[in-house]
């Protein structure tokens, strides 16, 4: 029996603050560190990946431990050295770096965050254990206490696994290679059923923060449209040991001037003559207008100071139409990837301007966070710039009965806590999507997507909850607890190859027979064939810009038909070219974006753009 891979990972529990996390701002109270940068980094290429811990490498300096290597915070290691070893290792990597903190804070409740980090991981400050947290994606924290040294250097230690499970979302399993005359003893390759690369490491920011002792905790905003006014129902938590405490509450508007006030924790508010939110394109009014929710509390231990930005708008589902601010919504746009060169995953703001530019040019005016919740500061533009989105979880790959036990679906639970928790001020975001191309023809699907959709309903009932689906209505014990369908079709590519023939045909009875089925809306969330740019033949073939072209404007007169009645969305899949794991089937990752890698626009991005800009065109004459 070969020795088996070290996946501490398994016994981790969440031990984070239960808190509301609000994102860190600057304030008058406030204070913010950024600890990016270079840090100190070693994989534990041990056999069973558990040398580390066996060692105790938490307990001294990460260079007394053995070799290390500079890496950049944040990132994605895999793709940043020559070593092919480190650009597929499974299990766990170690990051550190050491950080001082002002004489000052030592007044102030002190905070350690991480934006994101794939996909276990372990925390310790100057040798303590601090925090664990399950998942990737998503921002975790916690309060710094007795570890902290006000007096002098603090050395920050961080473990992160990347090892995939059948309860993690997303899930994969570890494959053992038993045969020892044709593999090394121990040796294992990890199985994953999504299509991108399972890129690893400290993923975004890592901050320290301040706030008074007794602090703002937690902001919820709903609102809602009556006539010109606009309805704002806010509730504010507080934490720190005292409830001795007075607020003061401000709308500001985009010019800083307070439009309504109110000195309540809980209290519904009116703009008048407001200014709605509204999605780039939709409106010959400016879009995404953009309101302030000042908050001073005032307590025994001080005054703390927030500002949570947030849009008025509404979103609603009929049988035939997605209304934002009673208006039909056309969701077109693009699936995206956090993905680029040398970088993965890491955060990088240079690209998230350039793909924004992008996105602006080609005229969409939405996007799906495929197949994960994408970085806050991705989230802000798109609040800012008016680009809707179908914010998704990290459910994919959800392919197996394994999928669905107990530990599963606590998980899955727990990440929709998280996902809501911190996008739900978003005016952006229009829909929450579970999952994207689950197993739904098996018994066990009802109950598994039942409670994950009816908790998310729970958790924010303003908004439509769905999932992607991949296969057809009939078998499908699922799909009846969305309230918007969302579809990927690859006619003429996965089957029929070559045959754009048959597109239109294909499209229009797959649509009826899913109407037949479920009265509301559809969205075609992902549509799209793989194309080497620079490729051309004519006539058109497959991998050819031709053939992309001429595949996408077959799904196009299918969908102009379908318009008319209940389409209410069509996403090409994908916006830019990004890496998978190696496979024959690939040609050095999936090629169906309109976009390079290196962001360079395909002939189907001018197809596109032609096609967005004719449709917002008709939306905007409509509506006017």
């Amino acid at each position: 029996m070969p020795t088996q891979i070290y996946l501490f990972a398994l016994l981790i529990i969440n031990n984070v603050d239960a808190s509301g996390m609000l994102y860190p701002r600057f304030s008058e109270t406030r204070t913010i560190i950024e600890m990016n940068g270079m840090w100190k980094f070693r994989a534990d290429m041990s056999p069973t990946r558990n040398e580390g811990f066996l060692k105790k490498w938490y307990t001294q300096p990460l260079s007394q431990t053995g070799n290390i290597i500079p890496m950049p915070v944040p990132a994605s290691y895999n793709d940043i050295t020559q070593d092919k070893k480190l650009r597929d290792f499974i299990g766990w990597v170690w990051y550190e770096t050491e950080f001082f903190v002002p004489v000052e804070w030592q007044q102030k409740r002190v905070v350690l965050r991480f934006d994101s980090a794939h996909y276990n991981t372990i925390v310790w400050v100057n040798s303590q254990e601090v925090l664990r947290h399950v998942g990737g994606h998503l921002p975790f924290e916690v309060q710094l206490k007795s570890s902290l040294n006000i007096n002098g250097a603090n050395r920050l230690t961080v473990a992160v696994n990347n090892t995939l499970t059948p309860s993690t979302l997303p899930p994969g399993t570890i494959h053992y290679m038993k045969d020892t005359n044709r593999y090394p003893p121990g040796y294992f390759v990890q199985d994953i059923s999504f299509d991108f690369f399972n890129y690893a490491g400290i993923h975004r920011s890592v901050k320290l923060y301040t706030t008074p002792t007794v602090y703002i905790d937690d902001i919820t905003i709903v609102t809602d449209v009556k006539g010109s006014d606009g309805i704002v129902d806010y509730s504010i938590f507080n934490g720190g040991p005292s409830n001795d405490t007075t607020i003061e509450v401000q709308v500001l508007d985009a010019d800083g001037i307070a439009v309504a006030t109110s000195h309540k924790q809980n209290e519904q508010m009116i703009i008048h003559n407001v200014k709605l939110w509204w999605p780039f394109g939709m409106s010959k009014k400016p879009t995404a207008y953009m309101y302030t929710l000042k908050v001073v509390m005032t307590s025994a231990a001080g005054i703390d100071v927030y500002r949570q930005p947030f849009g008025v708008r509404t979103v609603r589902v009929t049988s035939t139409q997605l209304l934002i601010n009673n208006k039909p919504f056309y969701c077109h746009g693009v699936p995206k990837h956090e993905d680029s060169d040398i970088r993965g995953k890491g955060l990088d703001y240079a690209l998230i301007a350039k793909d924004f530019n992008l996105l602006k040019w080609l005229g969409a005016t939405c996007i799906r966070t495929s197949h994960y919740p994408y970085a806050e500061e991705i989230m802000d533009q798109c609040d800012q710039q008016g680009i809707a989105v179908i914010d998704e979880s990290p459910g994919v790959g959800i392919t197996s009965v394994a999928n669905f036990g107990n530990a599963s679906l606590t998980h899955h639970l727990e990440v929709m806590n998280e996902m809501v928790r911190r996008d739900k001020n978003r005016p952006a975001v229009i829909i929450w999507s579970v999952a994207n191309e689950p197993l739904v023809t098996v018994p066990q699907a009802e109950h598994y997507f039942k409670s994950v959709i009816l908790h998310t309903k729970n958790l924010d009932p303003t908004r439509p909850v769905t999932f992607v689906a991949a296969v057809g209505p009939d078998g499908d014990y699922a799909t009846k607890y969305v309230d918007i369908l969302c579809i990927n079709r690859y006619f003429a590519w996965y089957h029929d190859c070559g045959h754009t023939e048959v597109i239109q045909k294909q499209v229009e009875y797959d649509m009826n027979k899913w109407r037949e089925h479920h009265n509301i809306p559809i969205i075609v969330t992902e549509y799209g064939a793989d194309t080497v740019a620079g490729l051309h033949q004519s006539p058109s073939f497959v991998f050819t810009e031709e053939y992309q072209v001429e595949f996408l404007s077959e799904y196009h007169a299918a969908f102009d038909k379908m318009r008319k009645k209940f389409l209410v969305g069509e996403m090409v899949w994908n916006f830019a070219d990004f890496m998978t794991k190696e496979d024959i089937t690939r040609v050095v990752g999936n090629r169906k974006g309109l976009f390079t890698r290196q962001r360079q626009p395909k002939m189907s991005a001018h197809l596109l753009k032609k096609r967005y800009e004719s449709i917002m065109n008709e939306t905007i004459s409509v509506i006017y």
